[in-house]
C-alpha cells in the first residue's frame, strides 16, 4: 500500500512538474510585408507618391517639347533651312540638357525622400510595441523577422503573426 501511495505521489509530482513547463512558441513576422502596408497608407508616403508623379509628368511634359522641336528641325531641314535648322538644333540641345539637370535633381530628392521613409523610427518604434503585444497576447516567447529567412529552416504559417501585426496598426 506504501508503494502504491509513492507511485502515486511520484506520478502526481511528475505530471505536475510537466504541466508546469512553460512551452517555448515562436512566431514570424514579415516585416517587409508590415512596411509595405504600413507606408502604403502613411501621408508621407502618398506625398511621395504624388511628388514622384508630377516630377513624372514634368519630365514627359519636357521630353514632347523636345520631341516637338526635333520634329521641326527635321521639317526646316527638308524645307532646306538650315539657319532655322541650327536655331532649333541649339534650342533642342539647350532643353536636353535642362532636363537632364532637373531629372538628376529631382532623382536625388526622391532617392532622400525615400531614405527617410525607410529609416523611420516613429515606425519601427511602433512596429516592435505591436510586435511585442501580439505576442504577448498569443502567448509566444520568440518572435523572428522572416528577413533573417537563412536563421529560419522552417516555420508553420499557424505561427506567422505578420497579419495581425498589421491589423493592430490598423493597416487593413
Amino acid at each position: 500500500m506504501k508503494k502504491l501511495m509513492v507511485l502515486s505521489a511520484l506520478a502526481v509530482f511528475a505530471c505536475g512538474v510537466a504541466f508546469s513547463q512553460q512551452i517555448t512558441r515562436f512566431g514570424v513576422v514579415d516585416t517587409s510585408r508590415v512596411y509595405a502596408a504600413y507606408f502604403r497608407n502613411s501621408a508621407p508616403v502618398r506625398n511621395y507618391e504624388n511628388k514622384k508623379a508630377d516630377f513624372q509628368n514634368e519630365i514627359n511634359k519636357r521630353t514632347d517639347e523636345i520631341q516637338k522641336l526635333q520634329r521641326q528641325k527635321l521639317d526646316y531641314q527638308n524645307s532646306g533651312d538650315d539657319s532655322a535648322a541650327l536655331r532649333v538644333e541649339a534650342e533642342i540641345a539647350k532643353k536636353t540638357d535642362n532636363l537632364t539637370q532637373y531629372t538628376n535633381a529631382k532623382n536625388i530628392e526622391l532617392e532622400s525622400l525615400k531614405t527617410s521613409l525607410q529609416n523611420s523610427d516613429a515606425f519601427y518604434r511602433k512596429l516592435y510595441s505591436t510586435i511585442e503585444r501580439v505576442a504577448e497576447h498569443e502567448g509566444f516567447s520568440m518572435i523572428l523577422s522572416l528577413q533573417q529567412a537563412n536563421a529560419i529552416l522552417w516555420y508553420s504559417s499557424s505561427v506567422d503573426v505578420t497579419d495581425k501585426v498589421i491589423s493592430e496598426l490598423g493597416l487593413n
